[in-house]
């Protein structure tokens, strides 16, 4: 008898139950997360669990795929050596996975035992005989994942002498892998992925075994005054010798040209055909003007790795594109951007801006801009229209559904909407697209225990916790991030330490309406204590604008406390100073 560990996307709940039913009956003993109780402690019963079992079973469909804990999970099998893989609905395994012989149960949904479930139990059986023995990945030469070239292009390096000068290094790999992602016979591992890798020195084959890749593109850029140095080497994964390499020294003015020679390089070194119309979308960079794409660079390097519960953040990015469009009045891509801070520091600060102006001249310039018209999306939420909001947010995702702006709009919508259901999957796919996002796993925590999902809010629990604390490591002073962790930790059972992060959080900012908000939850959903609730969240909608008052109304956090006489005078109060009705 093998002790097995089975882990499964929420949405395959029904599936994941008949199959571990159905491997028991095969004689082997199966844990999965319906095994945690109320309060237990996911990191510690979780990993208990996963490290004891002799097999790991992982079930891919196409909820699993894209989910961060499924994937912890499986790379945990992986690289011990007891990954046992299954497909649902005819799913391809991640990048990373695709290397390992997978059971394809093809559209069996848990109605009854899969007709192979022989196979699986075989694969269970010799897997947990070979446990010690078995290697933790399949050779570096096995790439039957990809049927053509792949790359992972790594975040280049700064080489300028200048810490400041990192947003135009980033942005420049950003922008490379924006253009290779166009070439349609090329696979190319995306932005938030490949950024994982910034700052560690790994063997690139490490990097390609881990990704699956065939290539890594690695390089370092050097911008001094006017003049810029680029150097960028393209290596094969098989070999670790270099397929291509080159080194452009040249004026600012020329960094547009430089991408498309390096992008072209690539393609032609890879042998890949490139098709006149992707030609044509390499060449697209939005602007042709240099200090306007500089100030961009630094402006999105703001927005991506800044405090958003800092207003200074939002108003500083507005600046900066204003600044970018006075150069170039045709910049879609920045006036997107000043929309997207314009509508934070509104949603999220309460500042009197209105980001409708920039939203429809950046859609004027490029009607294509995904997160432009996700800002449209919540500006029509905001006026009550949410039929034609509910309309932007889906034209957005059909644009862009790897955006990370998008996919957490689109969550916030049904938030707000009383669609707990359907904001989970875009939570989750917010939390996944970017790693250092602790606020999409603090969000989605909600929604599984509005869903009596237990299993997965402790995983969510977990997540948000370890990006809290990575986070606060480097900005301790982050009150914001103290309440998304005071939430995770109450959940989690750790209450002593949960209480010490919400009196320090307001003993920091006690002006901070987002946290105060956050805090609340977490006294009265985990830590059950209504009447700090209460004082937290007094001031809370004495400076809410309507849009706070909205999310209240939806959230679930604050059910218990609804018919509570004082909660009531406070919303009410509120509303008649914001004139908001039902």
């Amino acid at each position: 008898m093998a002790k097995v560990f089975l882990s499964y996307a929420r949405e395959d709940a029904a599936a994941a139950r008949q199959l571990a039913e159905s491997i028991g009956r095969a004689g082997h003993d199966v844990w999965w997360d319906s095994h945690l109780k109320g309060g237990s402690r996911f990191s510690t019963e979780i990993d208990r669990e996963l490290k004891t079992a002799q097999a790991v079973v992982v079930l891919w469909s196409q909820a699993s795929v894209e989910s961060a804990w499924v994937q912890d999970e499986a790379a945990e099998g992986r690289d011990s050596g007891r990954l046992v893989p299954v497909t649902l609905g005819g799913s391809r395994p991640p990048l990373g996975f695709r290397q390992f012989h997978t059971v394809d149960f093809g559209t069996w949904n848990g109605d009854g035992e899969p007709a192979n479930l022989d196979e699986l139990v075989e694969a269970i059986t010799k897997t947990a005989g070979n446990e010690v023995t078995k290697s933790a990945s399949a050779p570096a030469d096995a790439q039957k994942g990809t049927s053509g070239p792949s790359v992972c292009v790594l975040p280049f390096v700064n080489m300028s002498g200048d810490p400041e000068q990192e947003y135009f290094s980033d942005g420049i790999t950003e922008d490379i892998i924006t253009d290779l992602s166009k070439v349609s016979a090329l696979l190319v591992i995306a932005r938030n992925t490949a950024f994982t890798f910034k700052g560690k020195v790994m063997d690139v084959k490490e990097v390609a075994r881990a990704l699956d890749v065939s290539h890594v593109l690695e390089g370092s850029v050097r911008k001094s005054g006017n003049r810029v140095r680029i150097t960028a080497q393209m290596i094969d994964a098989a070999t670790g010798g270099h397929l291509w390499a080159d080194r452009y020294d040249r004026d600012l003015t020329d960094i547009f040209a430089i991408q498309d020679e390096i992008s072209k390089a690539i393609v032609a070194a890879l042998r890949v055909k490139l098709l006149p119309e992707e030609r044509k979308a390499i060449e697209a960079r939005g602007t042709t003007i240099v200090e306007a794409y500089n100030l961009y660079l630094m402006a999105r390097k703001q927005w991506i790795t800044g405090d958003y519960s800092d207003v200074r953040r939002g108003e500083s990015i507005v600046r900066i594109c204003r600044q970018a469009v006075s150069f170039d009045p045709d910049y879609a891509q920045a006036w997107a951007l000043m929309a997207l801070a314009q509508a934070e520091l509104r949603l999220l600060h309460g500042k009197d801006v209105d980001a409708l102006p920039a939203v429809e001249r950046a859609l004027s310039i490029n009607p294509d801009i995904a997160e432009a018209h996700c800002v449209k999306a919540q500006l029509l939420q905001e006026q009550g229209k949410q039929a034609e909001a509910n309309q932007e947010i889906q034209f957005a995702l059909r644009l862009d559904p790897e955006s990370w702006e998008v996919n957490r709009e689109a969550a916030r919508l049904n938030f707000r909407q009383g669609r707990i259901g359907d904001a989970i999957p875009h939570f989750e796919k917010a939390g996944t697209l970017m790693p250092s996002d602790w606020h999409s796993p603090m969000m989605v925590m909600t929604c599984y225990q509005s869903v009596g999902d237990e299993g997965s809010m402790f995983r969510a629990a977990r997540t948000s916790i370890e990006r809290a604390e990575t986070a606060l490591a480097k900005e301790p002073s982050n009150t914001q991030l103290l309440a998304a962790g005071a939430n995770a930790l109450a959940l989690l059972g750790e209450d002593g330490r949960a209480r010490e992060w919400i009196d320090r959080a307001l003993l920091l900012d006690p002006d901070n309406n987002y946290t105060r908000y956050n805090l609340a939850c977490a006294l009265v959903v985990r830590l059950n204590d209504a009447e700090r609730a209460m004082e937290v969240l007094g001031p809370y909608f004495e400076r809410a604008i309507a849009d706070m008052i909205k999310h209240v109304e939806a959230d679930p956090d604050m059910d218990s406390i609804r018919d509570d006489p004082r909660f009531k005078a406070m919303m009410s109060g509120a509303k008649q100073r914001l004139g908001v009705t039902a």
